[in-house]
């Protein structure tokens, strides 16, 4: 029979983020990393899956934290269900309890469900200051290609002088839709 292993799953929502933090963490914790670059609440996530369809029993489910694995609490809840039906073990490193006792199990149940409330706080206290700075008239996202003269200037292009949309875009280096929006941003259309 073969030794039990203990298979990470480290996971961050973008490329440009990184996973040294977890992978340091979990580096003397585990026999093999499995690294997704995806957001948590997506409804497939390939590198997740693959993780949990390696797992035998006896084997360790590894994660540094909640968040970093389950959707929800009930995401949390049904997988740790299913990993404990399969005789898996369900490990977190950021929290020492084994969800293999009763104990363990309602402690990790309070766990999630302060991992989602935590979840949902922050996602309002984005929104609120999201919209704090449009209020104030911030302009968020990324700046426009064209300043305000370039917009005028293009827009008389095409108004007085008959040069087609598209091809003043060209010079400017931008799309057709881009000046196109540029000039109604500007209350030229």
């Amino acid at each position: 029979m073969p030794e039990p292993r203990t298979i990470a799953y480290l996971r961050v929502s973008t490329r440009e983020q990184s996973t040294d933090r977890q992978a340091y963490g979990l580096r003397d914790l585990c026999d093999e990393f499995h690294v997704e670059h995806l957001s948590a609440g997506a409804r497939h996530r390939p590198v997740f899956e693959a993780a949990i369809s390696r797992l035998k029993p006896g084997d360790t489910f590894l994660v540094w934290d909640l968040d970093r694995a389950f959707r929800s609490t009930i995401d949390a809840l049904i997988t740790a269900d299913q990993l404990r039906e399969r005789g898996i073990h369900l490990r977190i490193a950021q929290m020492s309890f084994d969800t293999a006792t009763e104990e363990g199990e309602l402690f990790y149940t309070l766990i999630a469900a302060f991992a989602r409330f935590e979840r949902r706080i922050l996602a309002r206290r984005t929104r609120e200051g999201l919209a704090a700075a449009r209020a104030n008239g911030k302009r968020l996202g990324r700046p426009p290609k064209l300043d305000k003269e370039t917009v005028r200037l293009a827009h008389e292009d095409i108004a007085e002088n008959g040069y087609p949309c598209r091809y003043v875009a060209h010079l400017l280096g931008v799309s057709r839709i881009t000046l196109q929006r540029a000039i109604r941003r500007e209350g030229l259309a």
